[in-house]
């Protein structure tokens, strides 16, 4: 019961702020923090600069129906020109926990590019112990369960 209570939760505050249920669904799907997708980090720097940078609102864009924010005008650019290759995998959730069929928050500073795509962990034990310890099992099974998890999410969101 508890699992749906911040979904409930999620709906009321999109209702509140006049979110469709799209947005709402969106919101739902990617892990969102001080009001911008993966608590306002310019997802792009960790490829150009290789580390966690804050955003700024003064940079913001939108994709998937979240707002993202960007350290420069540059990096901007390039998220808006191929949003798909910048935005982190699972919607900027924990990949540890999706491999465990769980969305938990994460800590920019936990992260890895694996092949291109940008995981971020939620606390040192999973990335150095679960993440970096078994990359390649991590990531399959995050994949499988992430298609579970945001369907399971959506249902319950729609069914509301």
């Amino acid at each position: 019961m508890m699992k749906y209570g911040k979904k409930i939760a999620a709906i009321s505050l999109a209702a509140a702020f006049g979110l469709s249920a799209q947005q709402a669904l969106a919101v739902d799907e990617h892990y969102i923090s001080g009001a911008a997708a993966v608590g306002g980090t310019d997802v792009v720097a960790y490829h150009t600069v290789g580390k966690p940078t804050a955003g700024s609102s003064n940079y913001a864009a939108t994709y998937q129906g979240v707002t993202w924010h960007f350290a420069s005008a540059e990096n901007k650019a390039l998220f808006e020109a191929n949003p798909a290759k910048y935005a982190p995998a699972y919607g900027g959730w924990c990949a540890g926990g999706a491999s465990k069929g769980k969305k938990v928050p994460t800590k920019p500073e936990l992260w890895a590019i694996v092949d291109g795509q940008l995981y971020l962990n939620s606390s040192p034990k999973v990335h150095n112990n679960l993440f970096l310890a078994n990359t390649e099992k991590v990531i399959s099974k995050g994949e499988s369960n992430w298609k579970v998890i945001f369907a399971t999410s959506r249902e319950a969101l729609l069914a509301q």
